[in-house]
């Protein structure tokens, strides 16, 4: 008991970027998810329903590339999140995803802001 003490004590004195990469790891060497399981299970199988003929409806927004004015790119994420500074500049700087299951509308305003910040990102 007392190294999962020794563990979360640890884990309490991380930095946020230092939890995303602690993370990151994790889900490799597991080879799990920290997504929530309802999206994950939901995904396939909308993915399995639809047919490839019909329009893409929900989007999954990432930066690709933060470009000159970072400060910028950390504002417009925290324009379309919930997240702290400290987690939206760790997510800007891990060049991570932005928002799962956008709308089309959604995804293509966010789109124009991060353009206008002067970031690069995608909805795929």
């Amino acid at each position: 008991m007392a190294d999962i003490q020794k563990m979360l004590e640890e884990v309490k004195g991380m930095t946020v970027l230092e939890l995303n990469e602690l993370v990151k790891a994790l889900e490799e060497e597991f080879g799990v998810s920290a997504a929530a399981p309802v999206a994950v299970a939901a995904a396939p199988a909308a993915a399995a329903e639809a047919p490839a003929a019909e329009e893409k409806t929900e989007f999954k927004v990432s930066i690709k590339d933060i470009g000159p004015k970072k400060i910028d790119v950390i504002k417009a994420v925290r324009e379309f999140t919930t997240l702290g500074l400290g987690e939206a500049k760790a997510l800007v700087e891990s060049l991570g995803v932005i928002k799962e299951n956008a709308t089309k509308e959604e995804a293509d305003k966010m789109i124009a802001r991060f353009k206008e910040a002067g970031a690069t990102v995608v909805a795929e």
